[in-house]
């Protein structure tokens, strides 16, 4: 392997796993975000609808 495909490896490697150990640091940090509007509830909207089927 020549010099410069072993710096483009670890530049990679160092790149990928950092990135994923910095998305997890963060994750610990902040597990739920508490910035975003309520919502998700659930209107029965499909429970008066016609049920529509593929033919």
């Amino acid at each position: 392997m020549s010099a410069p495909a072993v710096v483009l490896l670890v530049l990679a490697i160092t790149v990928v796993w950092g990135g994923l150990i910095a998305a997890i640091l963060l994750l610990r940090a902040q597990p739920e975000r508490t910035d975003l509007p309520p919502g998700g509830d659930d209107d029965h909207r499909e429970d008066t609808a016609p049920i529509e089927r593929d033919t």
